[in-house]
This record gives structure tokens, sequence and C-alpha cells, in this order.
């Protein structure tokens, strides 16, 4: 069996990683559906087995924030947040600063991937009404959805899966994560600024301003629906502060969003069946997957083995493996793949610090390549198909230096705080 379940789990991985390079026609979820099946095919775990293996509660949380924000993007509501912001902005510095502060927060209660798919065209259109480069901007938004998204159990996938396995506090885990990504975000601003000084100048070309932005809203065809945003952006409000409040109300993260979901389907101005089908059921399917191949290789042992051989402690050194293990497994199989592997270690070691240092480093490591997170590609993609193309070497330049900046933030902060314990 062990052999079996290893087989299944290499071919698993394979398929993932190859799905990530350029124009390679694998698909992600139908690598970790086919292990999942295989899993059940040959023996290795039974179909009971595999049902049980699946966390329903990150499952749960996950659709909950789907809908949510489903419904925000087709009331018009990221672009309406990414035009305000940057409309304020009176030179490029300042656009480049606001763009990192609001995509980085953005990130930490709306999803990053969801935030970048939304906010890259109103930046590319902004940019060139504004006659500058966007890239040096893309790439600051990149990096900031990635780092911002750490501060908080529903920023990213990933931290979801911490969250609910660790039952970490929402307001727990925001407060120490918090110093990790706003110091984050200042080393992104400066980082940019410096890779692309010709690219940030003092002052816009022709005295543009940002403030112009009603021609680009025109062209770019958006619309806000301010009349189901009366509804679904208080729910949204009241859906956060409960996240807080979970633990003194007895309410479970999953369940809040699960709540928030409903009351926005049904007060929401926006016809369900048009949200639902905005849900990314996909990534659902991979997250289910992905939980199934897990478990059948735990279940066959194969995880013992790995136990056996790396002893996570509370300590300097502990907190520095997380991190360089982090760092390099998140460029083979991206964070989120990376994190349900190692849920079964991070249970073992039943550390809330370790928890926390991991989900800042499996984040904060996806910055160091475009292969190394899923938002990357999407503004990547989304980036080319208007016309924009930010090379590999380009971005890692920037991106590797920001990466390992900010881990060794990540690790000294994180340090000081089991210190201050």
């Amino acid at each position: 069996m062990q052999t079996t379940a290893l087989i299944i789990f290499i071919i698993t991985y394979i398929g993932i990683i190859f799905t990530r390079l350029p124009r390679m026609n694998i698909d992600r979820p139908s690598a970790a559906f086919f292990g999942a099946v295989a899993m059940i095919l040959f023996g290795v775990m039974s179909f009971d087995e595999a049902i049980r293996a699946i966390d329903f509660n990150t499952i749960a949380l996950l659709l909950g924030m789907m809908i949510i924000i489903s419904t925000l993007e087709l009331d018009g509501f990221f672009e309406w947040i990414a035009l305000r912001t940057l409309a304020v902005a009176g030179t490029p510095f300042k656009l480049l600063v606001i763009l990192t502060f609001t995509t980085g927060i953005a990130s930490a209660f709306l999803v990053n991937d969801a935030v970048v798919l939304l906010f890259t065209p109103v930046i590319i259109g902004i940019c060139r009404s504004l006659k500058i480069n966007p890239v040096p901007y893309l790439i600051a938004e990149i990096l900031s959805s990635n780092i911002g998204s750490a501060m908080t159990i529903t920023g990213n996938p990933q931290n979801m899966l911490i969250g609910i396995n660790s039952g970490i506090m929402y307001g727990h885990f925001m407060l120490y994560l918090l110093p990790v990504s706003l110091t984050g975000m200042v080393v992104i601003v400066y980082a940019v600024k410096w890779f692309y000084p010709s690219a940030i100048p003092s002052a816009f070309p022709e005295k543009e301003k940002p403030v112009d932005v009603v021609s680009g809203v025109k062209e770019s065809g958006i619309l806000f629906n301010y009349r189901s945003m009366r509804f679904s952006v208080p729910i949204f409000l009241l859906v956060i502060v409960l996240f807080f409040l979970s633990r003194p109300l007895g309410l479970s993260i999953p369940l809040i969003a699960l709540i928030g979901a409903s009351l926005t389907l049904l007060l929401g101005r926006i016809k369900p069946s048009k949200v639902i089908r905005q849900v990314d059921w996909v990534l659902l399917l991979f997250f289910a997957s992905l939980f199934i191949v897990v478990q059948g290789v735990e279940k066959a042992g194969l995880m013992d083995r790995l136990l056996s051989r790396i002893h996570l402690a509370e300590n300097g050194s502990g907190l520095a493996g997380i991190h360089l293990v982090s760092l390099l497994m998140s460029q083979l199989v991206s964070n989120v793949p990376f994190t349900v592997i190692m849920l079964p270690l991070m249970k073992t070691a039943n550390s809330e610090i370790l928890w926390l240092a991991l989900a800042s480093a499996s984040t904060l490591a996806g910055n160091a390549t475009i292969i190394g997170a899923m938002a990357n590609l999407i503004v990547i993609e989304t980036a080319e198909s208007k016309g924009v193309k930010i090379k590999f070497m380009e971005f890692f330049r920037i991106g590797i230096v920001v990466t390992l900046i900010s881990m060794i933030l990540s690790l000294g902060i994180i340090y000081l705080e089991m210190q201050m314990q």
C-alpha cells in the first residue's frame, strides 16, 4: 500500500508542478482529482474514508467567502475601491504607495486572488491614461496582494487551512501577523522605487492627473450597482466584525462566512443564480481532492517517516526551518499544496507560534517567482491579455529581493512575539 500511495502522490504533485509552467496544457484540479480517485481505485482508502478526509470546515469557509466576493464583484465594488483610491494620487510615488497598501489591505479581507483578478485591468487602464509604464505598478500589486493576505485567516486559501486546523482566533491571528504585512508593504514600495527609478518619476508626464479616471471608467464599461451595494457591502462588513467576535459569540468562522453568504443571496439585488455561477467550484474540487490525496499518504504510513525525521520546536531554529522549507517548496508545488502537506506535521507539533510562522512564510514565499503563488499567475496572464508582458526574470529580480527581506522581517518579528508570550 505504501508504494502505491507514494506513486499516486508523486504523479499528482508532478501534475500540479507542470500545471504552473507557462504554456502547459495540464490542469491543477484535474491532477489533484486524478490522485484522489486513484487513492480509492487502487485500495489505499475506501470511498467513505475519502469523504471523511475532506475538511468541510475549510470548504465551507471558502464557499461562503466566494459567494460574498462574487456578489461584490458583480456589484462593481472592487473597481469602485480601485478607482476611488487611485484617483487621489498626486504623484507616481504616491500612486505606488496607495496602490500597494490598498491592494494589501483589500487582500487581507477579500482573498488575494479575487482582488488581483479585478484590480489588474483597472490599474492597466489608469497607467495607460496617465502615460506611465504599468509594469512596476503591477509587480507592486502582485507582491502586496501576497504580503497583505498573510495578515488574516481569510486573506488566502492556505491561511484558511491554517486558521481552521489551528483553532487560532481571527483577531489573535491578525494581531500577530499585522506587523509582518505592514513592514512588508513598506519594503515593496521602496523596492519598486529602487528597481524602477525612471518609471516612478517625481510627476506625471504631460501634467496628467489620476483623478481623470472617469474616461477610463467609461471606456472599460464598468458599472457600479449602488442599489445592490447598499446590502452587500454592509453584510460583508458585518461578516468581518463577526470574525473578530467569533469566539465570544460561539460561532465558527466557516459558519459566519456561510451566514454572510446566505444573507447576501437573500437580500442582495443580484440574481442568486448569477452569483452562484461566479463561484470557483473548480477550486473547491481542487481542495477536496488534495485533502484525499494527503490523507491517503498519511493512512499508508508515509507521513510517519516524515514526522519521525522532522522535529519542529518553539525556538529560533524551528521558526527558521519553517521559513526555509516554505521558501523552497512554494516554488515547486505552490503554497496551497505545500500547506496541505504540512497539516499533519503541524498538528503533531501543536504550537500556535509555529502555525503562525507557517501562515506567514508560506504566503511570503509566493513572491519569489512568477509561479510561486496563484495570484502571481492571475496578474501575469490578465496583463498579457491586455498587451502588457511581465517577463520571468524581470519579476524574479525584484521578487526574490522582496521575498528574502520580508521573510527575514517575518522571522524576526515572530521570534520577538514568541519571546514576549
